[in-house]
């Protein structure tokens, strides 16, 4: 069972009368609280995006709340923990708060107490779930797909981006490394302060980094493959970033953009160590787009729709048949090549469907016969793949008879059957 958000409240105490006291305490006091008896059962019935806080015992059989803490913590870090501890366990309730409980109470519970902590974080862990939800919302809007991996990056950039947290941001060019650099910024409460963009092979030495960092001050530096950069400067970075930490004080956040491959980067000693360590403790890696195929259809019609919007003009149809050519074709350019293929489209230009229709005209050194009847055929194949080979279609887009088009297609040596969808194994 998966609680739902109308409790506020999940008490966890191995003893059935204490948790029945506990659950008739809170719903006298305006509380929806539920009880559970078994620690091994409660996180299976929690969810990240629960607004509501866990009261649990720390010392319980089976598994201790200590346990149960860092379980919960490794589900949803801000998920609010009260732990209740008798009078001998309050050293482990102080190591509870330091592993991220918000607070501890002493049995026997004084029941003020207890409303006081809830009237303080209840509010608080709303807040925070209304928040995410709203970033969740607003990363969906340009991270789009509803694969699992790109669900995932979404729900880490809502998670991470009110956080403040420097990021390592990993992934194949064209993936979108830049655009979930830049929503991290423009979600965060530092959304006003200025966004800087610096190349690591752009800096020769610390002064350089140095001025970047000044001119991202109270804002973010997206700083792409800091393995480029000297190692001295790499050095320095390290330590303004752990200053930083120490003084709790945020000057800049650094986005880290790199290709990949980071672990063989610190093995080669191109990226320094303790660089590496610091910005990977929070760490988003980006698929490529033939990890997540589902999504190629559906960002395919997304930018061709934009590009259609930009020029104004009516979105053309897109057949089934080039859908499955889209869906063959590798992408190795990621994203990137996609939207590049659907702005080609939108003016009348079919990659992916035979040769390009279109030469620069430095290239046309052909007799002009042979160019018109290049083009001929070039707009015939392209027809014949949008439309699978069906005949009739083909006639009636290309506005020519079906006896004129199977003369065409002789003279080109071109056959109906080649360009039939092949089913997949």
């Amino acid at each position: 069972m998966k609680i739902t958000n109308d409790t506020q409240v999940l008490v966890i105490d191995d003893d059935q009368d204490v948790v029945e006291a506990y659950q008739d305490l809170l719903e006298i006091a305006g509380y929806s609280a539920l009880a559970v008896t078994d620690p091994t059962k409660a996180v299976d019935m929690l969810h990240k995006d629960w607004a509501g806080v866990v009261v649990t015992d720390i010392y319980m059989p089976g598994l201790s709340g200590i346990e149960l803490l860092d379980q919960i913590k490794q589900l949803d870090h801000e998920l609010p923990v009260i732990m209740i501890t008798g009078h001998g366990d309050i050293p482990m309730a102080v190591d509870a708060v330091k592993k991220g409980a918000v607070d501890f109470l002493q049995k026997p519970l004084q029941p003020e107490q207890l409303l006081e902590l809830l009237e303080r974080f209840l509010p608080q862990r709303q807040q925070v779930i209304a928040q995410r939800l709203t970033l969740l919302k607003g990363a969906s809007n340009v991270l789009l797909g509803d694969s699992p991996l790109i669900c995932k990056i979404r729900d880490q950039v809502a998670e991470t981006a009110p956080t403040l947290k420097d990021v390592l941001i990993e992934g194949c060019p064209g993936t979108g490394r830049s655009t979930v650099a830049r929503l991290l910024h423009d979600s965060s409460q530092i959304r006003q302060g200025p966004y800087a963009t610096l190349r690591g092979s752009d800096v020769s030495t610390t002064p350089d980094l140095q001025r970047s960092m000044i001119s991202a001050r109270s804002g973010s530096l997206c700083l792409h493959n800091p393995q480029d950069m000297p190692k001295e400067t790499q050095k320095w970075l390290c330590r303004f970033l752990l200053e930083q930490e120490r003084q709790g004080k945020k000057e800049v956040r650094v986005l880290a953009v790199t290709d990949g491959g980071s672990e063989q980067q610190v093995e080669t000693e191109a990226f320094l160590p303790e660089l590496f360590y610091f910005l990977s403790q929070v760490r988003i890696s980006l698929p490529t787009v033939q990890q997540r195929t589902c999504d190629i259809a559906p960002l395919f019609k997304h930018f061709l729709k934009q590009s259609c919007l930009t020029l104004k003009k009516p979105v053309p149809a897109v057949d089934k048949a080039y859908i499955n050519t889209l869906n063959r074709h590798e992408w190795t350019g990621n994203v990137l090549e996609i939207k590049n293929v659907a702005e080609l489209y939108a003016i009348g230009i079919v990659k992916l469907a035979g040769q390009e229709r279109t030469k620069p005209l430095e290239q046309m050194s052909s007799p002009l016969d042979d160019l018109v009847d290049n083009y001929e055929k070039q707009v015939i194949e392209d027809a014949l793949y949008l439309f699978a080979g069906r005949i009739n279609e083909v006639s009636s887009y290309l506005q020519i008879p079906r006896k004129k088009l199977y003369l065409r297609m002789k003279k080109h040596n071109l056959d109906k059957a080649e360009y039939k969808v092949r089913p997949t194994n």
